[in-house]
């Protein structure tokens, strides 16, 4: 589970633009977080969280490693103890969500892959803490999932910008939603990423999207 579709999509998708100081709540091997550090200047700042301290050994690493090391930093935290001092323009977080499905077997991956480490509540009772008025929160969820963040997100004054549904094939139903959240209420922003075309070939929204981050594609 360290480096998956999900956290490509993410890491490639995120608006960084207007980004000075970045977020990655629960950043595992820190895939995305250095995927937005290849993406922004060198002024931006990039700090992640982990609960598990494996994970934070591992993103410490590969942060050490990269040419951004200067402006990566891990920290072996929940994100419900996580002060930092200063607020962020941009959170992003590839989180638990099989809050229903049954548990899978070892502790790890039911930490990962649900919601019993950080429920949907405490991740947005975080977001409305850390993110700055103007910032944006980005995630990717399952389809029901996704529609029912929205739903709790909004209840707290957080309202969908931005949405891009992601299927593998046009004739498969709809996996994922990537979401961009903010404080502020506009008109949503939607599109749609296929990852294969009919012929099992990337397409070519997928291509565009991420081709910087393959070493062959």
């Amino acid at each position: 589970m360290k480096v998956g579709t999900d956290g490509v999509l993410l890491g490639a998708w995120v608006d960084v633009s207007n980004c000075k100081n970045v977020l990655d709540i629960g950043m595992g091997s820190g895939l995305i977080a250095l995927m937005l550090a290849q993406r922004t200047p060198d002024h931006v700042t990039i700090d992640g969280i982990d609960i598990l301290q494996e994970d934070f050994q591992q993103a410490s690493a590969n942060f050490l490693a990269s040419p951004w090391k200067d402006k990566l930093t891990a920290h072996h935290i929940a994100l419900q103890d996580f002060n930092p001092g200063y607020q962020y323009d941009c959170i992003v977080t590839n989180p638990p969500f099989f809050s229903n499905s049954l548990h899978p077997p070892g502790v790890k991956r039911q930490v990962v892959r649900h919601t019993t480490s950080l429920t949907f509540d405490e991740l947005l009772s975080s977001t409305l803490r850390l993110l700055t008025p103007a910032g944006g929160l980005n995630l990717i969820l399952p389809l029901t999932e996704g529609e029912q963040f929205i739903t709790a997100a909004s209840e707290k004054g957080l309202y969908c910008n931005r949405i891009a549904s992601f299927r593998t094939k046009a004739s498969k139903p709809v996996e994922r939603l990537l979401l961009e959240l903010s404080f502020i209420e506009k008109a949503i922003t939607l599109s749609e990423i296929l990852l294969y075309n009919e012929a099992h070939i990337p397409s070519e929204e997928y291509r565009s999207l991420t081709a910087e981050f393959y070493i062959n594609f």
